[in-house]
């Protein structure tokens, strides 16, 4: 048991061996010290507390005989199984202080609260729910598991002992980065050099990161609308000069909503969460209009695995030749959500500040896992894996809009070039935050679009439908389920 539980104050106006009672006694009841849990011996829980032996086993067999411990013969003292069953005594109240001591004013010492900031909510126990359409969700049963083991196992072998045994302060895994130039960014049409390529936890650290190091509190930043809520929060921490730019079917657009911005963050792959894919006309003209005004792009390439209708698109950044572009990775659609496993590349003289700025959060990702990882890469695995994930995944994208063509006509358009979701638009009376709300009774989960808006109140007919977490059988029934919930809100 860590020693940090135990701990008393010489200078209270309670004996010492009360002082141990209730310390044993908040653990017990608090579950640090679970039922059937050895409490130290009396020799090593006196040498801890710097007290005699004789005051820790008066305290503990009073506790015993309060129903708190049980003593095992030539064992020692155990936690009781019937601490919670109201058969011990009582908690013994702690003797008031001479003087109350006020608690921190928390709310007038914080610089941010992130905390009152609107984010996406989903239920942390969506599987035990029948139709989850949710977003970002991997499918475990579409997982390698068998081929992730084995890269496991090669990466705890005397070989690969250093990657995950040494601090490597602010350095990344080198198998790695070379995995990722030579896998990854091909496929994107990029090409960039070790030094311009950072490892972080996930795209979420590196847009932190980035925001951190580019956002000043008189910048002026510009976003998708609709667009990601998680990067508007981000943003909204540094500074208050948000411009909210409109996307249409080839992405965002360019007009005076754009114009005196410094950095531009898009989604050119799969526009979140509309899906809509910017075409190379926009993309050329994106470029341009940075290269004119002297801005900087945030490229978030998330999700461009998953073209089901031809080749997968450029990245914005392997059209950049004034290195304007900001580019942002990660592998948590194709691995894991969990394993927070992304990168970013740019110039070397970003990465080197952003290197130094990680080391400070947190140093590195864990070397382990990314020794994982690029064995995972470097083995073909993850190709595998794309493969499989493409396939299944496009028979639930066809599979999708077949249900909402036949159960919400006119309501979704099919995403040009696929993604994991269906952006869905009801009719004006539509309130997808009661949709949702009632859906999730009937075992549907659903995400309302109002939140990606930033104008919400006049968008709450939008909602989202992922599918990449639901067997292609239960979508059709999902689907139906829910027109079945519509019909009678509309009827009400």
């Amino acid at each position: 048991m860590r020693n940090s539980l135990f701990h008393i104050e010489r200078m209270e106006m309670t004996t010492l061996q009360t002082q141990i009672r209730e310390m044993l006694v908040s653990a017990m009841l608090s579950g640090q010290l679970p039922i059937g849990a050895p409490i130290p011996s009396t020799r090593a829980m006196a040498k801890r507390l710097k007290v005699s032996r004789n005051t820790v086993m008066l305290a503990y067999q009073a506790l015993a005989s309060d129903g708190y411990l049980i003593a095992r013969e030539r064992s020692g003292f155990y936690v009781s199984p019937n601490i919670h069953d109201g058969t011990v005594a009582g908690l013994p109240q702690p003797t008031p202080s001479v003087e109350d001591e006020p608690e921190p004013d928390w709310d007038g010492r914080f610089r941010v609260q992130p905390s009152g900031q609107v984010n996406i909510e989903k239920p942390v126990n969506w599987h035990d729910y029948p139709y989850p359409f949710i977003y970002g969700q991997a499918d475990a049963a579409l997982f390698p598991i068998a081929a992730w083991r084995d890269c496991m196992r090669q990466s705890m072998g005397r070989k690969w002992l250093d990657a995950w045994t040494n601090d490597h302060f602010a350095e990344d895994d080198r198998i790695l980065i070379e995995q990722i130039r030579q896998r990854i960014l091909t496929r994107r049409g990029i090409l960039a050099n070790p030094d311009e390529i950072l490892v972080t936890l996930g795209a979420q650290n590196a847009l932190y990161i980035l925001s951190s190091l580019l956002v000043k509190r008189n910048t002026t930043v510009a976003i998708e609308d609709p667009g990601y809520p998680d990067i508007r929060n981000i943003f909204q921490l540094r500074t208050e000069h948000i411009r909210h730019v409109p996307v249409d079917g080839d992405g965002i657009t360019i007009g005076e909503e754009l114009m005196g911005s410094e950095l531009v963050f898009v989604t050119p792959s799969h526009q979140y969460p509309t899906n809509a894919t910017m075409s190379l006309e926009r993309r050329k003209a994106l470029l341009d209009w940075a290269a004119t005004n002297n801005s900087l792009i945030i490229e978030d390439d998330y999700e461009f695995e998953t073209n089901y209708e031809g080749e997968p698109t450029p990245a914005l950044k392997s059209l950049d030749h004034g290195q304007r572009v900001l580019y942002v990775g990660s592998l948590s659609k194709s691995l894991m959500p969990g394993l927070r496993m992304g990168f970013m590349v740019a110039p070397a003289a970003l990465i080197r500040e952003a290197r130094a700025l990680r080391r400070l959060m947190l140093r590195h990702p864990p070397g382990n896992n990314q020794g994982v990882v690029a064995l995972f890469l470097a083995l073909g695995h993850h190709d595998t894996l794309i493969g499989r994930l493409h396939r299944s995944y496009r028979s639930r994208w066809i599979a999708m809009g077949n249900a909402l063509e036949k159960h919400f006509p006119g309501w979704a358009e099919t995403p040009g070039f696929g993604g994991t979701s269906y952006w869905v638009k009801g009719p004006k009376w539509l309130d997808s935050t009661v949709l949702a709300a009632r859906a999730l009774e009937e075992g549907i989960i659903i995400e309302p679009g109002d939140i990606y808006f930033s104008e919400p109140d006049k968008h709450r007919n939008y909602f989202r439908l992922g599918f990449s977490s639901i067997a292609e059988e239960r979508i059709e029934p999902g689907i139906e389920r829910l027109a079945g919930i519509v019909r009678r809100m509309e009827s009400d």
